[in-house]
C-alpha cells in the first residue's frame, strides 16, 4: 500500500503537469517574455504568502498543520526583498493582484483559518514546488535578466537555511506520511491538493492573458 506522501503526489500528477506547462510558464522560462512578466509574477506570489505565512504562528500549536510549520521555510521576507529589487523601494504603493490571485489567496487563508488540514495540502503544494521546480525557474531567471546568482531578485527560490534540500524533502513527505488524519480527512487533503494546483493554474492564465507572446 502506498504512503500518503505518494498517494498525493500521485493523485495531483495531472494538474502539477497542467500548472508547469502553461503557455505563460513556458514563455517566461523559454525567455520570450521580458522582466516586467518576471515581476508580475513575483508580485502575485507575494499574496499567496501572505495568506500562507499570516496565520503560520496560530497554526504551530495546532496537532495537524503544526509539524509542517517550519521558519526555514518562510519566503516572505525573501520576496520582499526581491520585489524592492525589481519594483523599487516604494514597491508596496503598486502591489495589486490578479482577480485569479485574490481567489488563491482566499482560498489559503479560509483554510489556515477554519480548516488546518486543508491548510496543509496548500503548504505542500507551494513548499515543496518550490524546493523542487522553483530552481529551475531560479536559474533561467539569473541567465534571462541577468540577476546575481542567488542574489536580490531571485532570493525567493533560495533556501539558505537547509542545507540539504533532498534530505529536508525527505522528511517533510514522512510528516505527511504521519498526518493526523483519518481516511476521509485524507481523501478531503488530496482534493484540496488538487485544487491548489488548479487555483495556481489559473493565476497563471491570467498572467499569460496579461503578457501575450511577444510583450
Amino acid at each position: 500500500m502506498d504512503s500518503f506522501s505518494v498517494v498525493v503526489r500521485t493523485a495531483s500528477h495531472a494538474q502539477h503537469m497542467e500548472a508547469e506547462t502553461s503557455t505563460f510558464m513556458g514563455n517566461l522560462l523559454g525567455g520570450r517574455l521580458g522582466v516586467a512578466a518576471y515581476a508580475r509574477y513575483t508580485e502575485q506570489l507575494w499574496f499567496v504568502y501572505e495568506a500562507l505565512e499570516a496565520g503560520a504562528e496560530r497554526l504551530s500549536a495546532d496537532p495537524v498543520a503544526g509539524p509542517f510549520i517550519r521558519p526555514e521555510l518562510f519566503r516572505l521576507p525573501a520576496l520582499e526583498r526581491d520585489l524592492a529589487h525589481l519594483r523599487g523601494p516604494e514597491w508596496r504603493a503598486g502591489l495589486s493582484a490578479l482577480p485569479a490571485t485574490r481567489a488563491y489567496a482566499a482560498r489559503v487563508r479560509e483554510c489556515a483559518e477554519r480548516w488546518p488540514a486543508g491548510y496543509v495540502a496548500h503548504h505542500y503544494t507551494r513548499y515543496l514546488g518550490d524546493l523542487s521546480g522553483g530552481q529551475i525557474i531560479r536559474d533561467r531567471a539569473e541567465r534571462t535578466w541577468g540577476f546575481a546568482r542567488k542574489g536580490d531578485g531571485v532570493r525567493f527560490y533560495v533556501f539558505d537555511r537547509i542545507a540539504n534540500p533532498a534530505a529536508f524533502k525527505r522528511s517533510y513527505r514522512e510528516l505527511l506520511d504521519d498526518v493526523r488524519a483519518d481516511d476521509l480527512e485524507r481523501q478531503r487533503i488530496v482534493a484540496e491538493c488538487k485544487r491548489a494546483f488548479a487555483l495556481n493554474t489559473a493565476v497563471f492564465g491570467a498572467l499569460g492573458e496579461e503578457f501575450p507572446i511577444g510583450a
